[in-house]
């Protein structure tokens, strides 16, 4: 005599492993998705870690920070729209790009007068039929210090069909101030921030405290790709604002996108919505990471958002400490 094993699983027990297995997965992928929004979430201060190093390696070089925006005003027409970020280049270990860029803008010797062809213009003759020459190669090269790891897009490039161009973004913008847009630039140097169009502030500078007054912080590019571009980006009226540079209370931005006026300073954002581009935010949960003019990263929360425009602002004699809160 002898006994007949079960070569198998019954219907019900098959169905209690399923779940069990459900339940686990269940449990199992939150605690992944923290794990991986913490590591973007060190990368990216990382990031800003090295980028306000970087420009301090620039400032004591040139005795300057780099322009928030260069123009040139007049002849020769050499690093036209070039950001802030752009100029960093040599300090954050991109010298081949930089050269790659400098030798772009030259070529030719058209720089010299302004003619064309358009070399020395960051996107090339986009506008006329072929569109000729093409962008500046680093246009739409990505750098990898200047993306967060937590938005998927900067960590690849666009091609804008419209205009011809190859596009790379950056998750990270200067702070302009209250706002950095030509309405307001002129109008009270002392509500400027650290990086501005045509900028030339030193770190000595800044009169409110280095430690302070925010340098740059996080802004996703915005929902149509239009703004957020690294290298050479004109902002929504050629003051750069949106694109490079961002202040506290962009009111112009804004109105220009038709967005309401509460849109602007610092706020939880989405990716789809179009007026989230108006103020600082990140993908990370809470708040944004930004670097201060002492090279210190922190993020500041979202609730801290009445008391940020003081932070924002150079030289404008606030007492406010972004240690606060």
């Amino acid at each position: 005599m002898f006994v007949k094993r079960r070569s198998g699983f019954t219907l019900i027990e098959l169905l209690v492993v399923i779940a069990i297995i459900a339940i686990l997965i269940g449990l199992l992928l939150p605690a992944v998705q923290k794990v991986r929004d913490a590591a973007a979430r060190t990368k990216c201060q990382n990031n800003l870690k090295q980028i306000g190093l970087a420009c301090h390696n620039y400032n004591d070089t040139l005795n300057t920070l780099p322009p928030g925006v260069t123009r040139s005003g007049g002849n020769p027409r050499l690093f036209e729209y070039w950001s802030w970020l752009a100029r960093l280049m040599p300090f954050v270990e991109q010298d081949n790009l930089y050269r790659q860029a400098d030798t772009w803008q030259r070529t030719t010797g058209s720089y010299i007068n302004g003619t064309p062809p358009y070399y020395w213009w960051p996107w090339g003759g986009f506008w006329l039929n072929p569109p000729t020459p093409p962008g500046n190669p680093a246009l739409g090269t990505i750098v990898n210090i200047y993306t967060c790891p937590a938005d998927g897009r900067t960590l690849q490039i666009w091609n804008d069909t419209g205009d011809h161009l190859t596009i790379a973004f950056t998750s990270y913008l200067g702070v302009a101030g209250a706002s950095g847009d030509f309405n307001n630039i002129s109008a009270n140097k002392q509500l400027l921030g650290m990086f501005y169009y045509r900028s030339s502030m030193r770190l000595t500078d800044v009169t409110d405290g280095l430690s302070n007054t925010l340098m740059a912080g996080e802004r996703p590019p915005s929902a149509d790709l239009y703004y957020g571009w690294w290298f050479a980006g004109a902002g929504w009226d050629g003051s750069g604002v949106g694109d490079v540079v961002l202040g506290s209370t962009e009111l112009g931005y804004a109105a220009s996108l038709g967005c309401p006026a509460s849109k602007v300073g610092l706020q939880q954002g989405r990716v789809n919505d179009p007026c989230d581009q108006v103020h600082f935010w990140s993908l990370h949960a809470g708040g944004a990471n930004f670097v201060r003019g002492d090279g210190s990263v922190r993020m500041i929360p979202y609730y801290a958002n009445k008391v940020f425009p003081p932070l924002c602002t150079a030289q404008n004699g606030e007492i406010q400490s972004a240690d606060d809160f």
